[in-house]
This record gives structure tokens, sequence and C-alpha cells, in this order.
């Protein structure tokens, strides 16, 4: 059997700084069959564009109006070739392996699966993050990266990323709970193979965590039927067995906090609790190490 063609796509705006890393982890991937494509999302810095406009041809670059990360990974699934599709942010980027070890970790699956990486934080953090995939879990708290290597598929029957949750962020997490409720199943491989790069000023933690839960109120309320009660017993007594990052009981009492006290406050004490997150306890953890 042929390679089955998988396109790598970056969404980008103004991501001059930190895209050649990212491209070159791309073009450096053992998988021989792929397509690097990158959607410009209507950058309007002059770097960028130079940069892009400088690109050899074996990157495809489809121009947009600024329409958010959502709109710009949309727009890249719609345009890509490949059977497979992996989105990467300009700012990361992959281990040599990743495609190929992602590929074989998908195609062994004996299920509707995406595979997904380990994650090696850079940046403002540092460590490796281990993940498993537990769907009670993905209810309520967002374990997963955005870098996943998924059948167009998967992509088609979640209707793809929300682009109504621009500016303010989670369409990841939005995307990977729909996945969840298509009946994908996400599995992993061991060796870590994707590079996050995080920083105080990414969007992640200057905006979203500080609206997180009239974000993940918005979630509840928009697949109301998976947060019913009966169904929520139901799927913590299928994976109760299964590994997770947090213990399952506990989330059960996250939730009833997030439903009492308003979603500004409840958003104040989830970022206090952040503190123990586990990227955060893994990069305390190697800051002591090398200390």
């Amino acid at each position: 059997m042929s390679a089955p063609l998988v396109s790598i796509i970056l969404p980008c705006y103004n991501a001059h700084a930190h895209l050649s890393q990212a491209l070159e982890s791309a073009r450096a991937q053992t998988y021989p069959n792929l397509e690097i494509l990158i959607v410009n999302d209507g950058s309007t810095e002059q770097e960028t564009l130079e940069l892009l406009d400088a690109l050899d041809d074996d990157i495809r670059i489809v121009h947009q109006d600024n329409g958010g990360l959502a709109a710009a990974r949309n727009r890249a699934f719609r345009e890509a070739h490949g059977e497979f599709i992996l989105p990467l942010d300009c700012d990361d980027w992959l281990e040599p392996e990743a495609i190929a070890l992602l590929l074989e970790a998908q195609q062994a699956a004996a299920f509707p699966a995406f595979a997904f990486p380990q994650i090696i934080l850079e940046g403002d953090a540092e460590g490796t993050l281990i993940k498993n995939y537990n769907y009670f879990e993905q209810l309520f708290v967002n374990q997963l990266p955005y870098c996943l290597l998924l059948p167009r598929a998967a992509w088609e029957e979640a209707g793809g990323y929300d682009e109504s949750m621009w500016p303010m962020g989670y369409e990841d997490w939005d995307f990977n709970i729909h996945l969840g409720l298509e009946g994908w199943r996400g599995v992993t491989v061991a060796k870590p193979l994707f590079h996050y790069r995080v920083t105080q000023e990414g969007m992640l933690l200057s905006l979203t965590c500080k609206h997180h839960c009239t974000l993940w109120s918005g979630i509840r309320q928009k697949y109301a039927g998976a947060f019913r009660l009966s169904m929520l017993w139901n799927e913590w007594c299928n994976w109760r067995q299964q590994p997770s990052t947090y213990p399952l009981g506990f989330l059960f009492l996250w939730l009833i906090v997030a439903k009492v006290l308003p979603d500004g406050w409840a958003s104040i004490l989830f970022n206090r609790m952040r503190r123990h997150s586990h990227s955060q306890r893994v990069t305390r953890a190697m800051r002591k190490m090398s200390s």
C-alpha cells in the first residue's frame, strides 16, 4: 500500500518570529508523503509578508482576510489535499519522526481514532507532559494538544472548529469534545514529539484562561446533553479505570463550584488553581532538578 498523503497545516498571522523553525521541522519529517500548507490569516506585518513571499515552492500558501485561528484552520482543512491532516502553529515545532509515528499509532487503532503526541514544553515552561486520552476528563479540562493527526473524516464529522469562539479562544477544547461526541477516540505515542511554546503574552495565558469558566459555561450549554448528570455518571463509569491527569471524582466537585459561583469568580479561582496544573508542576520539578 502507498503511504497516504499527510498535510501539515500552519495558520499564520504575523508569525515571522518563529515560522522558519516550524517550517524546517515540517520539512525534516522522515515520513515521505507530505504536503505543507500555510494559511496567511490577513497578516499585516511586513516581516511576515516578506518571509511568506520568499518561501520555496515546496510550501503552498493560501491568503485570506483575518478571521482568527479557527477560521484559518478550517480554511486549511478545506484546502489541504491530504487524507490525514495535522495542525501546527507557527511558534511550535515537531520532532522528525512525529508524522511517521503518529500515523502508525492512528492506523493501528481498532476504533475511529486520531493520534496526539506527548508534549515538550518550551519558553516560559519546561519539561515533558505525558498525556493519556480520557474522554470524561476532557469534558472538564482540555488535556490534549491542538496538534492532532486527524483523518479528514474526523474534522468533517465534528463540523470543524467553532469560528464563533474567536477572539476568546478554546476552539481546540471545543473541537476535541465534539470529536469525542462523534465517537472518535485519541491514541498516543510514548515518545515526546511536539515542542509547545508557552509565553505569558500568548493568547492562552493572557486572555483565554482569565475567562475560563465563562467559556466552559458556553461549552456546557452547547453540548448540554453530554453534561446531563446521568450522562456524566455513565461516562465516569466508562472511563474511571483509565489513566487521567486529575482524580476524576474531583471533577464533579469542580462542576458544582462552577455552577454555584458567578463565572467571573469561578474563573479567578481557576487561575489560582493553575499553579497546581500539570504543566506548572512539571516545570517546577524540572527547575528544581536543574538548580
